[in-house]
């Protein structure tokens, strides 16, 4: 990593430069005079703090802004060459790897890496040397990053660093073994905030600041975005609604409760469903293949939909109906203003949503649900390595 005011013992004017950053991050670009109203600071010191944010290569002058009269002023705005962020999705047998600029344009990205992740010391090792030989492969110089983002499932604590799958010394947090090895900081968070955060600060987000990620994937979890800052509760372990007990059918949860959400309104809900509708006799195109093997996966439930094949469509509305009876409960607690649907679910598209759309109409107060926009994710497979690049540049410029 190379070395920059970022680095350095937070002063008065560090501050200042950061939140000229995070304001150009907000707002894109500002001229002198604007920015000295934001910060209440005198315009020769905002002079003085970009013309050493242009030496550091931090800032770049887009030239003259346009007005209706007078002398037009410079507007400034982020560099996107000046670094890298990098991130690391990691689910339970593969990686997803990511780099971003400085801007958040996500320039380089690999997916499903094989990779089995456990509880031990030698898969941080490993990790680490794939990116690092991912850098080799895309000619990037891993002397320019800034900064590196982690997302993993399960319970994480990003104050502590500390996850509760996959920890392996309580008195050495997670996050201090990959800066050991990566040499820049780093920041862990899990998967469905990443998600939520990469949404949150895409295109397609900026405008809101409350939104519910729902990620749907083989657990069930949620990321909220309340009032524009990412909710993680006490012991940042907000957002559990895979285990809320909502359903009155018995099945013992992963957690070890009965009746949680995520029984009937998951992957591997989907795969128990329809495991069950095939061991019952029930006609398919996936009977061949569990006569043969005794199993699918969720992959040959998608390929089966997308050839419209009748009992995987049926579990997939009946996945989307449980999923929408949570939905509603959810909007008429945070009246959200947008409600982001992703994770592998979301490839069922409309076989998921419309039967999901219609319980939330149905269940949900018609004056809060009206404010709300449901969507599936734009950016899909990419969310959280956008989120754990993007959290990593907002740990670093003091955001979080």
């Amino acid at each position: 990593m190379r070395q920059t005011f970022l680095g350095q013992k937070d002063n008065k004017n560090t501050l200042l430069k950061k939140m000229i950053l995070r304001l150009c991050i907000k707002d894109g670009e500002y001229s002198i005079a604007d920015l000295s109203t934001k910060l209440n600071t005198s315009v020769p010191t905002v002079t003085k703090l970009l013309g050493e944010l242009i030496d550091e290569g931090f800032i770049v002058d887009l030239g003259k802004q346009g007005t209706s009269g007078g002398r037009r002023p410079s507007i400034y705005g982020l560099n996107p060459d000046a670094g890298y962020f990098t991130g690391i999705d990691i689910g339970h047998h593969h990686i997803h790897l990511s780099v971003t600029d400085f801007k958040g344009n996500i320039i380089r990205y690999k997916d499903d890496i094989p990779f089995t992740m456990e509880a031990k010391e030698e898969c941080v090792h490993a990790i680490c040397r794939s990116l690092k030989a991912f850098f080799i492969e895309e000619s990037l110089d891993w002397g320019r990053v800034l900064g590196c983002g982690i997302s993993l499932t399960g319970r994480v604590n990003p104050t502590t660093g500390y996850s509760y799958t996959y920890s392996t010394d309580e008195d050495h947090s997670l996050d201090k073994q990959f800066e050991e090895d990566l040499g820049v900081p780093v920041n862990i968070e899990n998967d469905s905030r990443a998600m939520t955060y990469g949404e949150y600060i895409s295109s397609i987000t900026r405008k809101e600041r409350n939104i519910l990620f729902i990620n749907v994937n083989w657990g069930l979890g949620m990321g909220m975005v309340l009032d524009g800052k990412l909710y993680y509760g006490k012991s940042g372990f907000s957002g559990e609604i895979g285990h809320f007990p909502l359903l009155q059918n018995d099945i013992i949860c992963r957690c070890g409760k009965v009746g949680c959400l995520e029984t009937g309104a998951s992957g591997s809900a989907l795969h128990r469903m329809i495991l069950q509708q095939l061991a019952a006799g029930r006609a398919s195109s996936l009977s061949k293949q569990y006569k043969q093997t005794g199993d699918i996966s969720l992959d040959d439930i998608f390929a089966a939909i997308k050839e419209e094949d009748v009992l995987a469509i049926e579990v997939v509305e009946e996945i989307g109906a449980t999923l929408g009876r949570g939905l509603a409960g959810l909007i008429n607690v945070f009246n959200p203003e947008l409600v982001v649907i992703g994770g592998k679910l979301a490839m069922a598209g409309d076989y998921l949503m419309l039967p999901l759309r219609s319980n939330v109409k149905k269940l949900a107060q018609n004056i809060v649900n009206r404010d709300t926009t449901i969507k599936f994710s734009k950016l899909g497979r990419q969310a959280a390595c956008i989120g754990d690049c993007m959290l990593s540049r907002s740990k670093l410029l003091g955001v979080l």
